[in-house]
């Protein structure tokens, strides 16, 4: 699976591996089943789910049109309780402050709670780079640290993994043979972590949300990591997309009862942590320091196009569970740091839409991602939207051949009328119960992994005929 360790690669090449990958395979089914049943049982256990919806993607949208004025309010409130904001334009200004900041505290060790946007500036190479031991804390994101790859799923980062597989990688990394039982693998995950928490002296998280009213960044976990990275080490550094802020502390109960609901079915996840600035005089645990890390990275150009819809993502998954490609191919084959259908929008524009002309594509527009979010953000609307910007794309001589046919025949009706009537003779023969599993030529892609639904015995014109008589 060399598609888990690096980005941007083919994606076609990619899908196919994925494909063929008999693990991988059975831990997406194990999973992302789990996670599409629990979306769908807790927006059902929710009154007025679709009401709360809409008025969460109301509170986004008044966000992004007043993003300058909240942002700098969140700057104000971090600084008045003993915080401290960055501004990072780019990815590698992220790294460079995070860096700095780390030298300046002489801070050797770091712990990290999960976090997609130190994954999108690539923080671990440049700490290490400097010097600085990373440990991931966050169970899934710790094995496929070991395991040298890349998070699959906005969530479940090891998604990828079966506990089998899990047993592999950390009996190969400690030396030891380790059972697949999962409470046997999460007390040896316990045993060390434990350890490189008690040297830490350097915590970096994400944060789910910024209150710009209050100055609390809010991290929604279910694991005990994320409270220790936060309060243990004597340096805390959040890392925030400029998208995660909200405007009142009375919206963050708006999005918390989404949150979980939408990425595991859970009421609420097991650890909701609210950040207010570092330790305060007179009390026993906390950081000495806090440091806010506003990120750009593209967000703001992304504000003024038709996919600003996109900077309403909260980060919770359902999208990537609901979706019939990434269910098949997993996350590493997307090859970016996000994956799945927001991740198909997210990855050509903060990177490159001609560096990315599959992703678009890599959806089937049923709008089941739509249905999911927990804020309607019509994904579909906009992969179709990014398609439209590939009209200079070139296609295959292939391709093109298949479309001047298709365009003439569609302009002889004659023509037409007689290749829909072979296509039904030659086709029908070989259905069964109404489907075909074997198509000739370039149709045998498809049917290599589903069946192709035979031709109708009558055509439409056929029955408006009749229709008539």
């Amino acid at each position: 699976m060399n598609y888990a360790q690096h980005e941007h690669h083919e994606f076609v090449e990619a899908s196919t591996e994925a494909l063929a990958d008999a693990t991988l395979q059975t831990a997406l089914v194990r999973l992302t089943d789990t996670l599409l049943a629990g979306n769908r049982r807790g927006y059902a256990a929710l009154a007025d789910s679709s009401e709360l919806r809409d008025h969460a993607k109301a509170i986004k949208e008044h966000t992004l049109s007043h993003l300058d004025q909240y942002l700098e309010q969140l700057e104000a409130s971090v600084h008045r309780l003993g915080g401290k904001v960055h501004w990072a334009a780019t990815a590698e200004d992220a790294r460079r402050i995070v860096v700095d900041i780390a030298k300046k505290a002489n801070c050797k060790h770091a712990v990290k709670s999960k976090s997609m946007t130190s994954e999108e500036i690539h923080l671990n190479p440049a700490l290490e780079n400097a010097g600085i031991e990373v440990t991931e804390t966050d169970f899934g994101e710790f094995i496929i640290q070991v395991a040298g790859e890349r998070p699959s799923h906005l969530v479940a980062p090891a998604v990828h993994h079966t506990r089998e597989s899990v047993a592999r990688v950390l009996s190969k990394h400690l030396g030891e043979d380790l059972p697949d039982d999962p409470k046997s693998l999460a007390m040896v995950g316990r045993r060390v972590l434990r350890e490189k928490f008690r040297r830490a002296d350097l915590g970096i998280t994400g944060a789910n949300f910024a209150v710009a009213e209050t100055g609390t960044v809010v991290l929604v976990t279910n694991e005990g990591n994320g409270r220790i990275t936060t309060t243990a080490p004597r340096v805390h550094v959040a890392i925030m997309g400029i998208e995660k802020v909200i405007p009142r502390f009375r919206d963050l109960p708006v999005f918390l009862k989404l949150l979980a609901r939408a990425a595991t079915g859970q009421t609420l996840s097991v650890y909701t942590t609210m950040i207010t600035g570092p330790r305060k005089t007179g009390e026993l645990d906390g950081p000495d320091e806090f440091h806010l890390v506003l990120l750009d990275n593209g967000r703001t150009n992304i504000l003024a196009t038709p996919f600003r819809e996109s900077l309403q993502c909260i980060r919770c998954g359902a999208c990537l569970n609901a979706c019939p490609v990434y269910r098949r191919i997993g996350g590493h084959a997307y090859g970016g740091v996000y994956s799945g259908p927001i991740g198909s929008i997210l990855t050509p524009l903060y990177d490159s839409v001609p560096l990315n002309p599959h992703l678009p594509h890599a959806s089937s527009l049923c709008g089941a991602c739509q249905a999911a979010c927990p804020v309607k953000i019509n994904i579909p609307h906009m992969l179709i939207g990014l398609r439209e910007l590939q009209h200079e794309y070139k296609p295959s001589r292939w391709e093109e051949w298949a479309y001047h046919l298709w365009s003439w025949a569609l302009c002889q009706p004659w023509l037409y009328r007689w290749g829909m009537w072979a296509a039904r003779l030659l086709m029908r023969w070989q259905a069964v119960d109404g489907w075909l599993s074997h198509l000739p030529g370039p149709g045998s892609e498809w049917t290599q992994v589903r069946d192709f639904p035979a031709p109708a015995a009558k055509s439409f014109r056929d029955l408006w005929k009749e229709m008539q008589t």
